[in-house]
């Protein structure tokens, strides 16, 4: 299933369970949803966050947003001066060249068509 509103969606199989479940990724506050299909599934997604978003709306607080666009990376010595190395080479900074390298391996793998499904 594909992001809604900005809210990526994360699907399981639950052992002995007949249902899909789903729940939003990226936030603290809960949003859970299930179907008998992958097309009730992804329906009950999308009226799940928009009662989120109603819900926010009538209560008078902010939504959470999925990312904010800090991301906290950790590596090894190692590998962080390779990484600088290679920044320096492009004449990017780290965050550019992470940034870059990062989303480009993320569409590969998105475009690769390989998707997995956590079960529960």
């Amino acid at each position: 299933m594909k992001a809604y509103k900005g809210y990526t969606p994360s699907v399981r199989l639950e052992s002995g369970d007949t249902m899909l479940h789903g729940t939003v990724e990226g936030i603290r506050d809960v949003i859970h949803f299930t179907g008998k299909s992958v097309d009730e599934l992804e329906a009950a997604f999308h009226d799940s966050v928009d009662d989120y978003l109603d819900w926010c709306k009538e209560d008078g607080v902010d939504p959470q947003k999925p990312y904010s666009g800090k991301l906290a990376f950790r590596t090894t010595p190692e590998h962080h001066r390779l990484i600088s190395e290679a920044a320096s080479a492009s004449a990017r900074s780290i965050n550019q060249w992470m940034d870059d390298a990062l989303t480009a391996a993320a569409k590969a793998t998105l475009e690769s068509g390989s998707r997995k499904i956590k079960l529960g």
